[in-house]
């Protein structure tokens, strides 16, 4: 039995009512997933973004920190030594000088002799804050003891050190940089949060060594401090990423401050 046209009709314009939904659908479902990916894709770049601009600031907070650096071994050696050798070599110039007295030869040299021992002194002292001698020779765990040994002689601090760790002593250039961390948290410590008393722990778990600082200074707000890191944070926050680490800052004003790294 043939079909009216009526129902023919009625029966296309489903057809094509249907189509045109699933068709809708379809570009729907395309549009959703083309800005839903097209969101995570430009996710990806800004995240990316922030991980090259945080390199950057990283490798400036180097750059500074090594021209700081380089700018007071030079003012140290301009203050210390070469101040000292312009003084010997005139003095030195002087004792060419015919008809001096037995007295004066005596006081010249003798004024040589204490310049030169003290510009070698200053000499060992700079050479000492390069790569402190204890750490080259005998390891971290002996230049960190040394150095507490060194602020607790002040009398004026007291500070706690315990270490669980095996340091292997070949690995002197990574840990060189984990003594001058711990060495920049003990000046601010001690500089700018005026603490009486210090924590230091290193311990290893899982096969990652961490160190722990804490001290009962006068503590910061957190909030300020990540707008505003001054050099010092900056060069450690360098220096463990160097090291592959991670750092975390725990303070409060007038609850001191407890720092943690890994590497």
């Amino acid at each position: 039995m043939n079909n009216s046209p009526i129902e023919q009709n009625e029966l296309i314009s489903a057809i094509i009512y249907t189509f045109s939904a699933f068709l809708l659908m379809a570009m729907v479902l395309v549009l959703f997933f083309y800005f839903s990916r097209k969101k995570i894709i430009q996710k990806e770049i800004e995240k990316k973004n922030m991980e090259i601009n945080y390199q950057k600031e990283l490798l400036h907070s180097i750059l500074v920190t090594q021209e700081e650096e380089r700018k007071r071994i030079a003012q140290d050696l301009h203050d210390a030594i070469s101040s000292k050798l312009n003084i010997v070599s005139l003095n030195s110039h002087l004792l060419t000088a015919k008809d001096l007295s037995k007295t004066e030869i005596e006081e010249i040299s003798t004024s040589i002799i204490n310049l030169t021992t003290k510009a070698l002194d200053s000499s060992r002292r700079i050479a000492h804050d390069l790569l402190p001698p204890v750490l080259e020779k005998f390891g971290l765990h002996a230049g960190i003891e040394e150095l507490c040994f060194e602020i607790n002689s002040a009398k004026s601090i007291e500070i706690e050190y315990k270490n669980s760790v095996d340091f292997n002593d070949a690995d002197i250039f990574r840990h060189l940089h984990v003594f001058r961390i711990v060495q920049e948290l003990f000046n601010n410590s001690i500089k700018h949060g005026n603490s009486t008393k210090i924590n230091l722990s290193f311990e290893e778990k899982n096969g990652i060594t961490y160190c722990e600082f804490s001290d009962n200074g006068k503590g910061f707000d957190l909030k300020k401090i990540e707008n505003q890191k001054g050099l010092g944070m900056k060069n450690i926050e360098s220096r463990v990423s160097f090291l592959g680490g991670d750092l975390d800052i725990y303070s409060e004003v007038d609850k001191g401050t407890q720092v943690v790294f890994n590497f």
